[in-house]
């Protein structure tokens, strides 16, 4: 503090002391905005905040609610929403379950709709929670709706847990103070950003209850229709966010993320045209929950997938699976697709030997990731024969694969030990939960010492590396939309 009460720091021009400040971390520069005044106003100057990342709530802030942190969210935007140029919001209104009677251990990572018998009432927490996530959402759009800078906007919303005691719809918003006039104020509010923008590059909105329409695009401007090259547009509730004639309007786009359903026939037509920048990166989220509402009649045919690739010689597809049944798989894994990435999760769906059959020899040139994931107690076994695993069959033939992750089914630890020795070094990550992990006991009778330390030996040494089966299965088993917004981030990238 005498420092800066000092002749010397009061005599360093405002410039200097912004590149010195330049160097710290945001955590940093806020912390030295209380030093002083002279401090202050110049750790606020825009140079110094062109990027801004948060995540508001889900008790990721020493277990601060939600609501508790409002009035820092608030601070933040006025202080930066006019100029910042590249804004990564998370916003968790809610943590843990919202019903103290669901005991349904699902609940935790996956929309589920209401049942058919529940409280038209809903519950008091669901109202406090999503009248919070509206009130962030209007400050969000409040201080940004007219910053023209602004290059980058991506915006998750983790709201599967209010999804499950109600939607947003009109039937439950006249149970929230304000409810319909907050949505409204929203959705124009978002419309009349994308109308001021002027270089935007990165829109993504995933899950935002309420504030994507229809309509919302038609409203983006000119000049962010020439400069946009990443879109991704997640809503389970809603139809096609997208419409044919908008998305003729995005010509230079690299990397797109949708709804499956969304991806229809005349989408995809669009895309193979060549009067269009080539599709780098396609992101496709497919919710089995959601295909009674979205069915799967009208999405891109093979020969629609023929045609992309021609164009877009250099596509890579992602597509994660939520709860879906083999049966509907099989109609959407089309064999020209170019499938980069794939996670399969679900709760009760069974992955079957042949599905994985299908895979290892349609995308044996292209599949990099794979993740197999089911969180129910039962460990069912994919395999016809300890001896035929198609998780082997699939690291032999797919020769790229460089991710694996398996929970939720039996890996026979000799087969663990064949995977490893397939892919070696070049299979960068090989996560599987202790509880797949299976020993079979005619062959742990040959076998001398503990069963565990000589598969952590083998695998090691298959890999190249030391490795070890995962102890916490809750590091695997994440909420999967929030997986899927983050890795099609990453994704989308090049990463």
């Amino acid at each position: 503090m005498a420092l800066c009460g000092g002749v010397g720091a009061m005599a360093l021009p405002s410039e200097l002391i912004v590149h010195i400040f330049s160097f710290l971390s945001d955590r940093d520069k806020l912390r030295a905005s209380a030093v002083c005044s002279r401090w202050r106003e110049c750790l606020f100057y825009p140079a110094l905040w062109t990027e801004l990342k948060l995540r508001i709530g889900g008790g990721c802030n020493n277990g601060s609610g939600s609501s508790e942190e409002t009035p820092r969210l608030e601070f933040l935007m006025r202080k930066f929403g006019s100029f910042v140029r590249e804004l990564q919001l998370e916003l968790a209104p809610v943590e843990g379950s919202l019903s103290p009677l669901n005991n349904d251990p699902s609940s935790t990572r996956m929309d589920q709709p209401p049942g058919a018998d529940s409280d038209p009432q809903l519950s008091e927490r669901w109202r406090d929670a999503m009248a919070t996530y509206l009130d962030q959402v209007l400050c969000v759009f409040t201080s940004i709706r007219n910053n023209r800078n602004l290059q980058k906007l991506s915006l998750y919303g983790d709201t599967c847990i209010l999804q499950q005691e109600g939607l947003l719809d009109s039937s439950n918003l006249h149970q929230i103070h304000q409810g319909d006039k907050k949505i409204n104020e929203i959705q124009q509010l978002f419309m009349e950003l994308l109308s001021n923008s002027r270089q935007l590059r990165w829109l993504s909105c995933s899950f935002m209850l309420g504030l994507v329409t229809p309509c919302s695009l038609a409203c983006l401007s000119n000049p962010s229709a020439e400069t946009l090259q990443h879109l991704s547009l997640l809503d389970h509730q809603l139809g096609p966010l997208i419409s044919p004639s908008e998305l003729d309007r995005l010509s230079n786009l690299h990397s797109l993320a949708l709804d499956f359903s969304d991806l229809t026939s005349e989408l995809c037509g669009l895309l193979a045209s060549p009067r269009r920048t080539p599709l780098h990166r396609l992101s496709l989220l497919l919710n089995g929950a959601a295909l009674e509402f979205k069915p799967l009649e009208g999405t891109a045919t093979e020969d629609d997938w023929r045609a992309l690739v021609r164009v877009s010689a250099n596509l890579r597809v992602y597509i994660m699976a939520l709860e879906v049944d083999s049966s509907e798989l099989l109609r959407v894994l089309k064999p020209s697709l170019p499938l980069d990435r794939l996670h399969l999760d679900s709760y009760s769906t069974l992955v079957t030997d042949a599905t994985l059959e299908l895979i290892s020899q349609q995308y044996n040139k292209t599949l990099t990731h794979f993740l197999l994931l089911r969180d129910d107690p039962d460990f069912p076994d994919l395999s016809v024969n300890r001896n035929e695993d198609p998780l082997v069959l699939l690291a032999w033939r797919c020769t790229q694969l460089a991710v694996l992750v398996i929970h939720g089914y039996t890996v026979w630890s000799h087969n663990l030990v064949a995977i490893s020795r397939l892919r070696g070094s070049s299979l960068r990550v090989l996560t599987v939960s202790e509880e797949s992990i299976d020993f079979d006991p005619d062959q742990s009778v040959c076998m001398e010492g503990d069963p565990v330390h000589n598969l952590v030996k083998e695998v090691s040494l298959g890999l190249g590396r030391v490795w070890h089966p995962c102890l916490d299965s809750s590091l695997v088993l994440s909420e999967p939309t929030q997986h899927f917004h983050r890795e099609l981030h990453a994704f989308s990238m090049g990463m």
